[in-house]
């Protein structure tokens, strides 16, 4: 049996006794796999995606959602939640992920986080203050459109905020700045702060590549989806409804559909040359990432081999086992068959 003793209490987000495992890692990075891996190898898990473009629905192959299969096998949360339409954000994030927690708890199951979108992970993981809505005071920051220019106002206001959003990262920028003038609080200061790691109910394990391979594998999964239909999904998203900002920004969407507008003006636009702009700001993202996670040092990590590498196979069995043990040590043996 597992011992409870010196165990961190559960928090507003995370029911008291459900102690979850997160998986974690980089855009590409296999976490997915890994995550159903051990879901089917324990058999009492239920899977809780943590990425905040899969909660919208329609937005499969772009956003590599599980395959009706998997979801048959394996029960899933955090997925297809809102319309592409609809507003969603951390704090409607953080109000399903508890909801779906609590539901794991009442049924005696046990819960796996999996997901790559740092920001909604510590939301979880540390209960994070999310604040309000100031819809009044986030109209009128829409309307200018001088993105940079609304940054160096942030840098003003909020300095800490300012430094950890992208200059050209437009609804970031708009949301800490409606926090801080809305709430008259600056944005950084909800929570513990994300430079705090204080103890948590939730283990991490976190998995990554080299980076010449983290970026071999991007690009591969770009492929892939196009030979999925990416583009008609795209297009088929465009003709039924306006998106909502955060969707319109999802990487591979927004290129895409930037060639799509070009097509349809009139104007020269390449997919090709779409498509290799997508993967390059992918590229980027994953390397955001991989600094983000590296900065929490309560994150234990499998390093994988490289495709091909004569060590692949043992690398990847050594993850899987890994996280099994871990996930043993907290919840003791498996229970039962997974009832999705």
């Amino acid at each position: 049996m597992s011992s409870t003793e010196g165990r961190p209490v559960g928090n507003r987000v995370v029911p008291d006794g459900l102690w979850p495992i997160a998986i974690l890692g980089a855009t590409a990075s296999g976490k997915s796999r890994l995550a159903m891996d051990v879901a089917r190898q324990r058999g009492d898990v239920e899977l809780v995606s943590v990425d905040s473009m899969q909660v919208y629905r329609g937005m499969d192959i772009g956003t590599a959602k599980p395959s009706d299969d998997e979801r048959a096998e394996v029960r899933h949360h955090g997925l297809d939640l809102v319309e592409p339409s609809e507003r969603f954000d951390l704090s409607s994030f953080q109000a399903a992920v508890a909801d779906a927690l609590a539901g794991i708890a009442a049924r005696g199951r046990r819960a796996v986080l999996v997901g790559g979108t740092g920001l909604y992970l510590r939301s979880v993981v540390d209960a994070l203050d999310i604040p309000g809505q100031f819809p009044e005071t986030k109209s009128v920051l829409e309307t200018d459109p001088d993105t940079v220019g609304l940054h160096r106002r942030l840098q003003e206001l909020d300095p800490l905020a300012a430094s950890r959003i992208e200059p050209t990262n437009r609804r970031r920028t708009i949301r800490a700045l409606e926090v801080t003038i809305g709430s008259r609080r600056p944005f950084s200061s909800y929570g513990p702060g994300l430079e705090a790691h204080p103890l948590s109910p939730v283990t991490m394990l976190g998995i990554r590549h080299s980076r010449t391979e983290t970026a071999r594998r991007i690009e591969e999964r770009f492929r892939q989806q196009l030979e999925a239909g990416f583009v008609d999904e795209v297009r088929r998203l465009r003709t039924e409804g306006a998106w909502s900002l955060t969707a319109a920004q999802a990487l591979g969407y927004r290129e895409i559909g930037q060639h799509l507008d070009a097509l349809v003006t009139g104007n020269e636009s390449s997919l090709d040359a779409a498509v290799d702009l997508a993967v390059t700001r992918t590229r980027q993202f994953a390397t955001r990432q991989d600094r983000w996670f590296r900065r929490d040092p309560r994150i234990t990590w499998f390093e994988l081999a490289d495709s091909g590498a004569p060590e692949e196979s043992d690398r990847w069995a050594a993850a899987v086992d890994g996280v099994l043990r871990i996930a043993e040590r907290l919840w003791g043996r498996p229970t039962g068959p997974s009832d999705p």
